[in-house]
């Protein structure tokens, strides 16, 4: 039959129909999370123009408010990822698209930025959980030697739906209004939610994947597909006792100082979705939302085009590179020249984001055993969203200097954090030990 049996556990090959179901559940999962991160994407140029315009609040304001999703996003991850394990990951997925439509319903509260505030943590949390079971399910569908690739097509979701979400937000804000706005990002993630209904439940999980696959899962902050997954009953597969509940694991060395590399590039990350808008609107050329757009762009086509480049060229040099080309980018991006001085910035910038988390994953994955290789993957990542947390307020707080409004030093600033980071990347991990296991 074409859908998953009553076990819960999909179709063989063997069984007639199974690979339609297949094909049609890992097509839909990565649908489901692209509507999720449209409404994400839709507020981005968005949210900057309501917290300085109608709610008349400062650019600490704004980055706090673009910064908080990334918080509960790090600690709904683990959560999600318990709950998916012992129950399923359709129902942890299910959850996440729910909640998230409760916080970008929450945006139509008239509570000020600390409503704002209160409705980001809750999509945060949300999408957190739609990571973590979305990536699951994915790989619990999928063949052995395909993981890679459709862990990949799932990554183009996330950015991909942040890219077209800006446009489709700024579209809707130019000619209806900020509540409508609100409104396709409470109701997104519901169309996420039906898709979700008609995807057949994952059954037992497959063997360990390897680097390159951990790597790529490491990047959307869920559990690693392998070490293995535990069943959906809970049991732990391949009779490995699962860590004690509440108990934090000990962070590897192997993922610190490529951590804080990550962490700094994502400060420039945090800047550009914070304030590119206000930037733009300020020095009065406008078409932020298309300059954001441009820059996600960027990233799904390098990462779609450039992805061997870690592998064949190093990645500690691939890191570097990626660095520098995102800090020109974001520092041209603060000269604010002109439209298409600024688009050049942005393609650099996109181009830098996508060597940079590949590369540095793997200096991680290579550097760390593989029974230690998930808690270093799973520590790396929460530098990612520490990244985006700080980057915005950090760049708020540049700005409000000197009279307010000081956008471009936001720029220049973060370029330079992120130039340090590359070099942090590329010099702090010169024969860098081995971790063993961790506790």
């Amino acid at each position: 039959m074409n859908r998953a049996t009553a076990s819960g556990a999909p179709a063989t090959a063997s069984q007639s129909g199974a690979a339609p179901a297949s094909t049609l559940a890992i097509a839909s999962i990565p649908l489901a999370v692209l509507f999720s991160f449209m409404a994400i994407g839709s507020v981005l140029p968005v949210l900057p123009v309501y917290v300085k315009g109608p709610i008349g609040a400062s650019d600490v304001a704004v980055g706090v408010v673009i910064g908080a999703f990334a918080i509960t996003a790090a600690i709904g991850r683990p959560f999600g990822g318990k709950l998916a394990d012992a129950t399923s990951r359709r129902r942890v997925l299910m959850i996440g698209l729910v909640t998230a439509s409760i916080g970008g319903a929450m945006l139509f509260l008239p509570l000020g930025v600390a409503g704002l505030v209160a409705a980001r943590l809750v999509v945060g949390f949300g999408d957190g959980w739609i990571f973590t079971s979305g990536v699951s399910w994915i790989v619990d569908l999928t063949p052995e030697e395909r993981r890679g690739q459709v862990i990949g097509i799932f990554g183009i979701s996330v950015w991909g739906g942040i890219s077209l979400g800006s446009v489709i937000g700024q579209a809707i804000y130019s000619a209806a209004g900020f509540e409508w706005v609100w409104a396709f990002a409470t109701v997104a993630p519901l169309v996420g939610l039906l898709i979700s209904l008609r995807t057949p439940t994952p059954g037992p999980h497959a063997p360990s994947p390897s680097p390159s696959e951990e790597v790529a899962s490491a990047e959307l902050g869920a559990p690693l597909p392998g070490a293995p997954l535990p069943v959906t009953s809970g049991a732990p597969a391949g009779g490995s006792p699962p860590r004690a509940a509440g108990r934090l694991p000990r962070l590897p060395s192997s993922a610190v100082r490529p951590g804080v590399a990550l962490l700094f590039a994502n400060i420039g990350f945090g800047t550009l979705a914070g304030f590119i808008v206000l930037l733009l609107d300020g020095e009065g050329i406008g078409h932020g939302a298309a300059a954001f757009t441009v820059f996600t762009a960027t990233v799904v086509a390098s990462r779609l085009l450039l992805g061997w480049l870690p592998d064949r060229w190093g990645a500690r040099r691939s890191a570097l590179a990626g660095g520098i080309s995102q800090a020109a980018g974001i520092a041209t991006i603060g000269f604010a020249a002109s439209l298409p001085v600024v688009m050049v910035g942005a393609v650099l910038a996109g181009l830098g984001i996508a060597l940079i988390f590949p590369s540095l994953a793997l200096l991680v994955v290579n550097a760390t055993d593989p029974s230690a290789r998930a808690t270093a993957m799973g520590w790396f990542t929460s530098f990612f969203d520490i990244g985006v947390a700080v980057g915005a307020p950090f760049a708020g707080l540049v700005a409000s200097t000197g009279g307010g409004e000081n956008y471009s030093a936001a720029f220049f600033a973060a370029a330079a954090v992120c130039l340090a980071g590359a070099f942090i990347g590329y010099l702090g991990t010169r024969n860098q030990p081995r971790t063993a296991a961790v506790a």
